[in-house]
């Protein structure tokens, strides 16, 4: 396997990490100041559920997803692939997951390269011909090699508790409001409503910039695990046809994992504008590229 490190990826790891800590620091102090509590309180509560993200973030995503952890008794194929690619990839054997969905998609979760899981639903394993799908599963294990699941799940907690302010805020404000709470009872729930919603935009924004990018670099990881750029590319065109059939109860159900599917759920006009991942034309269009770069050696 010819793997090349990507600085470019690390970059941008490391950029989104040291915004997300300033943010994580900001959003804990003006929380603390308007609504109360104490920064050891909610620090402790931040820290836990931080530690519970972090260790445990592989099976909080599967059960988000209803997916199951399967043994090789029950899919071999699946697991003879897997167990095959990670070992081009130079790579322990993940979890091996499945989804019971018509929904052809997969994703890797977890926080680093001996805590990962791969999960691929029952749609895509129907959908696509061995060769695609060892390329996609190529693709998800790229994902653990380059170690960008982390920066995802903790981008993505950051993103859900500050909604979590936003959605459940004024329901909280008014007991505190009626109780004279500091900095101004309600007034101080307010701002700490439009911090969390400020929080909330750009900690998605950096989850949409970083996975744009790490989904090109996914793709080259796995034509470079598989050395058959040509498959992942008819393996996307194929996931993505098939997602106009699926029907939308479905597709609303597991849009929230978007940033973790290989071809994110659409939703019209301003679901491609905010899409986490790049068009699906421009990575066919560099896994072309790279099939020509192979065969021109």
């Amino acid at each position: 396997m010819n793997w090349q490190a990507d600085w470019g990826l690390r970059l941008r790891m490391f950029v989104t990490m040291f915004l997300l800590f300033a943010l994580y620091i900001v959003f804990a102090a003006v929380i603390t100041t308007y609504v109360g509590g104490g920064l050891l309180v909610f620090g402790l509560l931040f820290g836990g559920f931080s530690l519970v993200q972090y260790y445990f973030s592989d099976t909080l995503t599967l059960r988000s997803m209803g997916a199951k952890t399967v043994s090789a008794d029950e899919y071999p194929q699946l697991h003879a692939s897997i167990e095959r690619l990670s070992q081009q990839a130079d790579l322990p054997k993940p979890k091996v997951a499945v989804v019971d969905s018509n929904t052809p998609n997969a994703f890797a979760t977890g926080r680093n390269q001996k805590n990962a899981a791969v999960c691929v639903t029952t749609g895509i394993m129907n959908t696509l011909e061995q060769d695609e799908l060892d390329g996609v599963l190529a693709h998800e294990l790229a994902h653990v090699k380059n170690r960008d699941m982390m920066v995802m799940t903790i981008a993505s907690f950051l993103s859900t508790i500050a909604f979590m302010m936003v959605r459940w805020g004024a329901f909280f404000g008014g007991g505190h409001s009626r109780g004279g709470g500091r900095q101004g009872g309600g007034g101080g729930i307010v701002v700490a409503i439009l911090v969390s919603l400020v929080v909330w935009i750009i900690s998605y924004l950096l989850i949409r910039a970083l996975s744009r990018y790490r989904e090109y670099a996914a793709d080259r990881g796995a034509a470079a695990i598989t050395g058959n750029p040509s498959a992942l590319a008819s393996a996307l065109l194929k996931i993505s046809g098939e997602m106009d059939k699926v029907p939308k109860d479905d597709l609303r159900e597991e849009a929230e994992m978007n940033a973790f599917f290989i071809i994110p759920i659409k939703s019209g006009v301003v679901g491609r504008l905010f899409s986490t991942h790049p068009p699906t034309e421009k990575r066919v269009e560099q896994l072309r590229d790279l099939e020509r770069e192979m065969q021109s050696f």
